[in-house]
């Protein structure tokens, strides 16, 4: 499991605040940033102005806090709000990242590697998990990579509510400039990882 400082704090004050399966999303997100941190950083693809790799992990387990109860319909620009209530602030940097994974409501444009990671990789975590689902083992253990595009590519009306555009766009060269097979198949051995943690 991921460490690094109020991890704790942060995750428990997450599990409190949300539903089980909103709260595995925020688990699945973790790993899938921290994934993709460690990819840029072995290749030496981060630049100068990119957060550390703890900002990316604290964005992905807070993306959502405020996506439940009285909050959920200005999600998600009651993070801070949220937080404050289990008497947890943010980073500014890491704020930035969370407002950005949805930009059509909070206006904020992506501007790094941070950014575009949380952006294409929130609604993909769903897929991932759908797809372990109609496996005989609904075990994410089982799913191969070719079963995951086969979904996101061909078979728009599987998991219709995911975002596939959004996730397409990890192959932006001002972006993350990543094939859509390579960032998924980083996401998914992410979340296989903690496999145990997401009950899948």
């Amino acid at each position: 499991m991921f460490t690094y400082p109020n991890r704790e704090k942060f995750a428990a004050a997450v599990q409190q605040q949300l539903e089980p399966n909103i709260y595995k999303h925020s688990l699945a997100l973790e790993a899938c940033m921290a994934g993709l941190y460690d990819y840029f950083a072995v290749n030496n693809l981060l630049g100068a102005n990119e957060p550390p790799k703890e900002e990316w992990l604290l964005a992905g387990l807070v993306h959502d806090i405020d996506y439940s109860g009285e909050y959920k319909p200005f999600h998600p620009t009651k993070t801070l709000e949220v937080l404050q209530k289990y008497g947890l602030s943010l980073p500014e940097n890491v704020h930035h990242i969370v407002k950005v994974h949805a930009p059509a409501i909070t206006g904020q444009k992506q501007e790094t590697k941070a950014d575009w990671a949380i952006f294409c990789a929130d609604s993909l975590t769903g897929l991932i998990v759908a797809t372990a689902l109609v496996y005989p083992s609904k075990k994410l253990a089982d799913v191969k990579l070719s079963s995951v595009m086969k979904r996101l590519l061909k078979e728009p009306r599987f998991a219709a509510g995911t975002r596939r555009e959004e996730i397409k766009m990890c192959s932006d060269p001002q972006g993350l400039n990543l094939p859509a097979e390579k960032f998924v198949e980083i996401c998914l051995n992410s979340m296989k990882a903690i496999a145990p943690e997401l009950g899948v």
